[in-house]
């Protein structure tokens, strides 16, 4: 569904859910002017039109013992469509990865990668990139503090 097809009504909805997916209808519909129905109507469209793609709950790493958190940045050996949808697979498919973007510029994926500790994040890129012939090279950065983390997307009117 494109932007143009949201109106203010659909923003200021999905603008609360970004806050609190589960904010009741009642209470979104008493914020916005709209009744409880209209709203859940409205959240199962942006739901069905893939607007709103996923709702989960966020948990702190540390409180479940995940401690250190890395951004990693990859460059492939060759960029060859099979080669990126074979890495592609691989991190889609490991639960160390939070985050992949395949991006321009020196490397070809940039990771945001989360263990328990060193030696987890030494399985991970053993795993990940030693034993991948495709990976040329591997650049780490260790995050001193996560100071800001989000998924939540700008929208328009607030």
């Amino acid at each position: 569904m494109p932007d143009a097809t949201l109106d203010s009504l659909d923003q200021a909805i999905l603008r609360r859910l970004q806050v609190d997916c589960r904010a009741i209808a009642e209470s979104i519909g008493a914020q916005i002017g709209l009744s409880a129905a209209a709203v859940q109507r409205r959240i199962k469209r942006l739901r069905e039109t893939g607007v709103i793609t996923k709702e989960v709950a966020v948990v702190d790493p540390k409180a479940v013992g995940v401690n250190m958190s890395f951004v990693v940045s990859v460059e492939m050996e060759r960029e060859r469509i099979e080669v990126i949808e074979a890495f592609r697979k691989q991190v889609l498919d490991d639960p160390a990865v939070q985050q992949c973007y395949y991006v321009t510029g020196s490397a070809d994926f940039v990771l945001m990668v989360v263990c328990r500790d060193m030696a987890e994040f030494e399985a991970f890129t053993r795993r990940a990139f030693f034993d991948n012939g495709e990976v040329r090279h591997f650049t780490t950065s260790v995050v001193m503090d996560r100071m800001k983390v989000g998924l939540t997307v700008p929208l328009n009117g607030g």
